[in-house]
């Protein structure tokens, strides 16, 4: 039985992908799944047996007709039985509209939009825990008549542990501590432990130079190593600190604890780490406006990111 997966967004939420891949297989050995993602992701399933990465670049399948090759391309390398849209945005709706025409059976993430614009408006006052989106990834299988429970547990893949992780960067503004409260918290911890930095752009990698420079007992890895290499060395740190952002889903990978940071987004829209504990969580709890966005990626309603600028360092380091 061969099933054909693809999800192209961004890092964190194709890294989700992996603790319910590693669980549904385990639980289902006579399945195996293609999963068609950005070529970068490879090293991510690298050590699941029964998944086979296609890596693509999407610049090569632009428009209808280059969704079409690669609908061709994939059924005739994979011959798959069934096809998961694990993203459902316009261009994996075009995919599965095309498989759908060919007879093949597709199946599709909920991904809760509705509940999510209800959870993220200003006005509601009833915030509720939604469903985690691991289980949404899981449901899709499920939905295909297959059993799979997940456990919701780390799994160390390093018994040697030393030194503190600290990701300091998001992808948007109202997920990221602001940069001088960060400096502040690697100075105080650094006094006891050894700080690790992570992160991604050239700009982010040069800052964090800086700051290893000025910080004594630091040391960046932001932009020396690759993603294997990445993933190894988070594997073996005591914790990581993350914002709500793709270190937090690659610590779960790894089994690695993470202390994650929220500001605009809130783990009630179910992306906190797969097996990390709601007690590591770091938000301001008494703000109603919160969560206001989903992915961050929103201005602030008040214009002052309380959420933000209201969490203190020393509520960080308790968590430690």
């Amino acid at each position: 039985m061969r099933i054909l997966a693809y999800r192209f967004s961004a890092f964190g939420d194709v890294a989700m992908t992996v603790p319910v891949f590693r669980e549904f297989l385990e639980q289902n050995p006579e399945v195996e799944i293609v999963m068609v993602s950005r070529s970068n992701f490879k090293a991510l399933y690298a050590d699941i047996p029964n998944v086979i990465f296609k890596g693509i670049d999407l610049d090569d399948y632009k428009g209808f007709l280059g969704l079409r090759r690669l609908s061709k391309e994939l059924l005739k390398e994979f011959r798959p039985d069934y096809i998961t849209d694990l993203h459902d945005v316009i261009r994996t709706k075009i995919l599965d509209k095309i498989y759908v025409r060919k007879g093949l059976k597709v199946f599709k993430i909920n991904k809760g939009k509705e509940e999510k614009e209800e959870l993220t408006d200003v006005w509601n006052l009833n915030k509720k825990q939604l469903k985690s989106t691991v289980e949404r990834y899981a449901d899709v299988f499920r939905d295909m008549g297959f059993k799979v429970e997940l456990s919701h547990q780390l799994r160390p893949i390093s018994d040697k542990k030393s030194g503190i992780g600290f990701a300091p960067f998001a992808q948007h503004k109202g997920k990221m501590l602001p940069l001088e409260k960060s400096f502040e918290l690697v100075k105080i911890l650094a006094e006891k432990h050894t700080i690790y930095f992570f992160g991604g752009g050239k700009k982010e990698a040069e800052m964090l130079e800086n700051w290893e420079m000025q910080i004594p007992n630091t040391k960046s890895l932001a932009g020396k190593l690759t993603l294997s290499e990445e993933l190894n060395r988070i594997a073996q740190l005591e914790v990581m600190i993350s914002m709500d952002s793709a270190n937090m889903h690659l610590a779960s990978i790894v089994g690695t604890r993470c202390v994650s940071i929220w500001g605009s987004t809130h783990p009630f829209a179910g992306f906190l780490g797969f097996g990390q504990s709601e007690n590591d969580v770091v938000q301001i709890n008494d703000l109603t406006c919160r969560p206001c966005s989903v992915f961050g990626d929103k201005e602030c309603y008040r214009g002052d990111w309380a959420c933000l600028e209201e969490i203190s360092v020393q509520k960080i380091i308790d968590k430690i």
